[in-house]
């Protein structure tokens, strides 16, 4: 018997913001699983990273975004941009986050987004944990209440897994009704090419310096999944010597330490041992060049 058979409501739903916001925390804390990389700095998310998941009778598609940003200088930030607009677009329901402890510039960019919609949108208040008095939190819902028609407005910690239950209640409730938009068992449209490189890039923006981040990408060069063993060869890929030498480490035990971690993260996703090769190579100006970063997979 098709599982899917219950499900009479589905649809997309995007959760935007600002960068750093919380918006990886909130989809991997919806899922119960990781399936988007977070770290503290911000614009670490690149890509619409998709998680599926039945609540009741509905299947609710949440798509995690890049955080939308002023800075259009390079390729990289206007195509991020580009990918949280294409979201909006196409969303039944939006879930606007914003942090409990600052509202910023770009969180009026987010807003002016919005209001050129016509789609309900929900206004999630995270991180209320980094609140010194929960007082403070009325004054707070009172002053962005005015910025917009929400439908409705949760406040939650999405690192604390407090009130998340309560969004996605509501999240059902807008939802239209409509037949299972994938199987009931997928959890994510990447792949494990796609989940890897992610999982290297996670791990070598906690390990590099501040700016660093910003230069690199992670490329699968080979992946071969046998029934005991997934072989990974990858690239992380910079802008300058200088960076790949800051990757590498003294003697190589920077690149190491990225390697061992990153490994144990993709042996729990694969469930089976993995064996992975890293290279560091130089790609001058990728961030700022369109072709590269076509070549480098950010369609």
């Amino acid at each position: 018997m098709n599982s899917n058979a219950s499900i009479n409501k589905s649809g997309y739903v995007a959760i935007i913001g600002r960068p750093n916001v919380g918006k990886s925390t909130l989809l991997n804390c919806l899922l119960g699983k990781k399936i988007s990389i977070t770290t503290p700095k911000p614009q670490t998310t690149r890509c619409q990273i998709l998680g599926i998941k039945k609540v009741g009778d509905t299947q609710i598609i949440y798509i995690d975004t890049p955080g939308m940003h002023r800075d259009d200088k390079r390729a990289i930030n206007r195509y991020m941009n580009r990918v949280a607009n294409s979201v909006i677009a196409d969303a039944d329901v939006i879930v606007m986050m914003v942090d409990a402890t600052s509202w910023r510039s770009e969180d009026e960019l987010v807003l002016q987004k919005i209001h050129e919609v016509n789609k309900p949108v929900i206004l999630a208040i995270n991180k209320i944990d980094l609140l010194n008095d929960k007082a403070e939190l009325l004054p707070i819902i009172d002053k962005l209440k005015d910025k917009f028609p929400f439908a409705h407005i949760v406040p939650l910690s999405a690192q604390e897994a407090k009130n998340t239950d309560v969004l996605e209640s509501e999240i059902a409730k807008l939802l239209p009704p409509g037949p299972p938009l994938f199987p009931e068992d997928q959890l994510t449209d990447k792949s494990l090419r796609f989940q890897a490189a992610e999982i290297i890039r996670e791990k070598l923006i906690y390990a590099t310096e501040e700016e660093l981040p910003y230069t690199t990408t992670v490329e699968i060069e080979q992946l071969v999944q046998g029934e005991k063993l997934t072989e990974i060869s990858a690239v992380i890929w910079v802008e300058r010597p200088g960076q790949k030498v800051i990757i590498i480490g003294t003697k190589g035990s920077r690149l190491k330490k990225i390697g061992i971690q990153a490994r144990r993260d993709i042996e729990k996703l694969t469930g089976q041992k993995v064996f992975l090769r890293l290279w560091v190579k130089i790609k001058e100006n990728w961030t700022d060049d369109d072709k590269a970063l076509r070549n480098l997979g950010y369609e």
